[in-house]
């Protein structure tokens, strides 16, 4: 199963990503992740990505897209994948498509996680005091979200259009929405 996971910051894509993975036994990439593991080690895409992510911004396409091509080649993946945080525009779309194309291989789904804009920014704010993530501040938060808006939200249309989109509430118990998750996706 080769999936891609859609939704605002803070939907619970993270946390469905790997219930979904565990489930279909794929690796869950998550740009995110390895952007955070990056920062942590302090390593030259670390300082970069936090200066990038502190001011509210996303990471270029050419660091992201070069990182998943590379993550994608990995023998885990063989089996298939859940991209998380990839892609976000509809660049890395294209970039995307040419990867699985060189491969001969496509999207099985596109699962996008749909909520509501004020229970996102509530769920970041919590989640910001919790885990103490700096890039978690309301101003970022919502700008973050504007961004989301204006170049993510338009691939729904894109994987819409191409017959592979599945919108699932992601507002609930955590369960429970993997349940619905796991539903749409059988």
């Amino acid at each position: 199963m080769r999936l891609i996971i859609l939704g605002p910051p803070g939907a619970g894509k993270g946390t469905q990503a790997s219930r979904i993975a565990a489930h279909f036994d794929i690796p869950a990439i998550s740009t995110g992740d390895i952007f955070r593991a990056n920062i942590k080690n302090e390593t030259e895409l670390g300082k970069q990505v936090k200066e990038i992510l502190a001011s509210g911004g996303y990471v270029s396409d050419d660091i992201t897209n070069a990182i998943v091509d590379s993550r994608l080649v990995e023998a885990d993946c063989e089996r298939g994948f859940l991209l998380d945080g990839y892609p976000r525009t509809t660049a890395q779309v294209a970039a995307l498509d040419e990867m699985l194309s060189r491969r001969d291989i496509a999207l099985d789904r596109v699962l996008e996680l749909v909520v509501d804009e004020d229970a996102v920014v509530d769920r970041l704010l919590a989640r910001a005091q919790v885990e103490g993530r700096v890039d978690d501040t309301e101003d970022v938060i919502r700008e973050r979200l504007a961004i989301y808006h204006r170049e993510t939200s338009p691939l729904s249309e894109a994987y819409r259009a191409r017959g592979l989109l599945v919108e699932v509430d992601g507002l609930g118990e955590i369960d429970e929405v993997t349940a619905r998750v796991v539903t749409a996706l059988s």
